[in-house]
């Protein structure tokens, strides 16, 4: 394993998947996958930063060939390289239904909740079967009245026409009655998520850089979602997609904006200053 260049802080190297690392296709590109082995050759360390959940990131990890931790479900769990646990907060067992109910008032919103090893549904959804087909990571359904509530990494709601401003009232009214207990996020402006109250991909890669031995100043990082702002705002170095929602350009006016993931632009990146 060669050493990392001299002249870089940077030992860490943490980005988002979707709109982000991945093709437009939600697949590692082989140029994507080459660039993550040269990176791990060369001594840093790697993250997957993601909404998604732990068990589709392991199956990601595995085409990507390299040892990585995972930051998944926008933080609320942290596993290391060889799949062990590191953290793990969950939403408040008591605030599970009360959200779900908020949503509930619309039928067409779907509603999703990750559950320790599983991915629950309130009815089937086609249009989110191509963001996991190269895991292979499949939902199952529950009854949103009598949602389970223990194990809840995140609840989260999307619009089956991808309506932003539709959900955005959703998450005004979900700010209004729960918005110091939960921290509530777009990662796409089509997918709203509920998280408990302090989890984030930031918080969480802190904790990663400290069970190493260094700080946020060694990480650099990558995104394009609103639940990517925490991050990008904490690391060392943030950079954002230059096909970000305009929120998330408003929220880091002053982060370096790179291309987009149809040109594999954070493997672009890497390979022009990491490697």
């Amino acid at each position: 394993m060669t050493e990392i260049r001299k002249e870089t802080p940077f030992h860490i190297v943490a980005s988002d998947l979707d709109g982000t690392l991945l093709a437009p296709n939600h697949q590692l590109s082989d140029f994507s996958k080459q660039t993550l082995k040269e990176l791990h050759q060369k001594g840093y360390t790697f993250i997957f930063a993601t909404g998604r959940h732990h068990v589709d990131v392991a199956g990601i990890r595995e085409i990507a060939g390299i040892p990585a931790y995972m930051i998944t479900s926008n933080g609320a769990r942290v596993h290391d390289q060889n799949d062990q646990l590191m953290y793990s907060k969950n939403v408040p067992e008591e605030l599970v239904q009360p959200v779900i109910d908020v949503i509930r008032q619309d039928p067409e919103i779907f509603i999703h909740m990750y559950q320790n090893d599983d991915w629950l549904l309130d009815r089937e959804d086609e249009m989110l079967a191509k963001f996991h087909s190269e895991s292979g990571f499949a939902y199952k359904r529950f009854t949103a009245e009598h949602a389970p509530n223990d194990g809840i990494a995140k609840i989260f709601f999307t619009h089956p026409e991808q309506d932003h401003d539709h959900l955005v009232i959703f998450e005004n009214k979900l700010r209004e009655a729960f918005g110091d207990q939960l921290n509530i996020a777009f990662s796409t402006p089509w997918c709203l998520e509920v998280m408990a109250d302090n989890v984030s991909k930031g918080e969480a890669l802190k904790a990663v850089a400290e069970s190493r031995g260094l700080t946020l100043d060694n990480c650099i990082a990558f995104g394009d979602g609103m639940n990517d702002v925490e991050m990008l705002s904490m690391a060392g170095k943030g950079l954002v997609m230059a096909t970000s929602h305009h929120k998330v350009m408003d929220a880091l006016p002053n982060n370096e904006v790179i291309g987009s993931n149809a040109d594999d632009a954070v493997a672009r990146y890497l390979k022009e200053h990491l490697i």
